[in-house]
């Protein structure tokens, strides 16, 4: 603390001290301001985490954004809390905002569900297939069902030797009423992921169909269940491989981007 005194003799030969004390409570307060500012930003991110599943997750430089679609895809259904989920609702403006986030060059898709809501599903993929920026999925453990066009949405795909992918057809839980209308419906429903399917991939019509309709492979159920190079084979997705060729052929990506401009 410094103390700085000014002595003075006043009319009636008082004497007078002055001080200007400059303490540390400027610096004080100063600090307790930063405290309060990181607080609230811990607290932000708490409640992104409690209310989204994850914080605004991008790579150490800001420019790769990631995006995880975990466990079932929830649309207009709320899913039982005991379930995990991924809520469209919540992913619609992430994607927006890398859209219209210039810091971010790229995004990286990171798929382990087991599918979820049609509707919901394929609105998500077409959003990431229509995106600007250079993008990237990831399918690590399951990419099931709505989870198929959701992985062949990115400009290129992954899967990890181990992963899965199920296709079949559309289905639907609980009361179906069987007439001309609902059958139309769900053909039409099956015509348009079918459609964004090979238009996403370099995958055969009429082969995505035929494994569709696979009686024999899947207990209970029509489809077929590829396992990480199969998913190749087929022309489904791209390559074999982890995070590591992932990440690389992102910034491949996003580098050959930046030249074209």
């Amino acid at each position: 603390m410094d103390v700085n005194y000014n002595v003075t003799y006043g009319n009636e030969n008082e004497l007078k001290c002055t001080g200007n004390i400059n303490s540390e409570n400027e610096t004080g307060n100063e600090s307790e301001k930063h405290e309060e500012e990181s607080l609230k930003k811990d607290q932000a991110k708490l409640s992104e985490i409690r209310e989204l599943g994850n914080t605004n997750m991008t790579g150490p430089d800001q420019s790769i954004q990631i995006l995880p679609i975990i466990g079932q895809v929830e649309g207009h259904v709320v899913l039982p809390p005991q379930t995990k989920s991924t809520k469209y609702e919540h992913l619609i403006p992430q994607l927006i905002s890398m859209e219209q986030n210039d810091k971010v060059k790229g995004v990286l898709i990171v798929l382990n569900t087991v599918g979820g809501d049609v509707e919901a599903g394929l609105a998500i993929a077409e959003m990431i297939y229509s995106l600007s920026k250079p993008t990237v999925s990831i399918v690590i453990g399951g990419g099931h069902s709505i989870g198929v066009p959701l992985a062949t949405s990115a400009d290129y795909s992954f899967i990890t030797p181990s992963a899965t992918m199920i296709v079949h057809p559309v289905r639907m839980n609980g009361f179906v009423i069987g007439v001309a209308q609902t059958f139309h419906y769900f053909k039409k429903m099956q015509e348009r992921i079918n459609s964004f399917i090979v238009r996403t991939s370099k995958i055969d019509k009429d082969e995505l169909e035929r494994m569709m309709l696979k009686s024999d492979e899947l207990l209970n159920d029509m489809g077929t269940m590829l396992i990480g190079e199969q998913a190749v084979e087929c022309g489904l997705i791209d390559k074999v491989g982890g995070i590591k060729e992932a990440l690389a052929k992102l910034n491949e990506l996003i580098k050959e981007k930046e030249e074209e401009k």
